[in-house]
């Protein structure tokens, strides 16, 4: 059994090369996104803030494409889960002594200026914990420890127009949900896997990762996500938790976004209004 709790940290919606473009299309879904951000690692990001998580449009400018795009990969969409963790040498000796397959032989160190309102600038460090890469088609998993979590939760990030307050659900498209789901429990434990119809769930939280057939994800979206383009999973959905449907939708509508209103209680947008990652708002 593990005794770390999976709590979500943020997401990565790759838009690799289109960082001007996402950041323009992210705002007419009514997010308020950060100044670009500049990571050492080469990869540049906007990021919208929520209470406790956030979403991460993460892409490369020109000069840093090939280094950048070697970790990431060129296929646009959700493809990160990052979870949270406040130790992460206790947390990368933790996952190896129980078998868990890691990326790297320590945990990745990097960092990336944050302007402050005086005018002046400080680093905003990172460490992660990442999950080997070859278990985790189409995208990354991994755990981040902030060491300077006040650089990037700051009030005047957090106020949306949609309303939008935290990442309540994550959706992965698999073939075989219940073998999926198996480097999660392994991960966490796996008291914290319940199956649900049309596949597994992993409770983190506020928030849930569901991995669920492509029926299952075809009966709940429609022609709304995208799939997988090869034989092996895909993240393809994200549900927010708004403190108004009339204000998600009228930010919508000021932005010109095509939404649908199928389900009561949900407004979803498609995946082609979200470089990739379809976006479910519920209250």
């Amino acid at each position: 059994m593990s005794n770390q709790l999976p709590r979500l940290d943020h997401v990565v919606i790759n838009v690799t090369h289109q960082l001007d473009e996402s950041l323009a299309q992210y705002r007419r879904l009514g997010f308020v996104l950060t100044p670009r951000g500049h990571h050492s690692l080469g990869s540049s990001n906007h990021l919208a803030i929520f209470g406790d998580d956030y979403l991460e449009l993460l892409g490369y400018e020109p000069q840093n494409a090939e280094r950048a795009a070697s970790f990431w990969g060129k296929l646009q969409g959700l493809s990160g889960l990052v979870f949270k963790t406040s130790d992460s040498d206790a947390l990368f000796a933790d996952l190896r002594q129980r078998g868990v397959r890691l990326d790297g032989e320590a945990p990745q160190a990097f960092f990336r200026p944050v302007e402050l309102p005086d005018g002046s600038s400080r680093d905003a460090r990172f460490r992660t914990v990442r999950l080997d890469p070859a278990a985790i088609p189409n995208g990354r998993l991994f755990f981040c420890h902030h060491l300077d979590a006040d650089l990037v939760w700051r009030k005047e990030w957090q106020s949306h127009a949609n309303g939008v307050e935290a990442i309540t659900g994550a959706i992965v498209e698999a073939r075989d949900p219940a073998t999926s789901i198996k480097l999660l429990a392994q991960t966490f434990g796996a008291e914290h896997v319940t199956a649900i119809d049309g596949g597994w769930r992993l409770n983190a939280g506020k928030t849930t990762v569901d991995y669920l057939t492509p029926q299952a994800v075809a009966q709940r979206f429609g022609d709304a996500a995208v799939h997988s383009p090869n034989e092996h999973d895909r993240k393809v959905a994200l549900v927010f938790r708004t403190a108004s449907l009339a204000q998600a939708r009228a930010a919508l509508v000021a932005g010109q976004v095509a939404f649908r209103e199928e389900k009561a209680g949900e407004i979803l947008v498609p995946a082609s209004e979200a470089f990739g990652v379809a976006l479910v708002f519920s209250e």
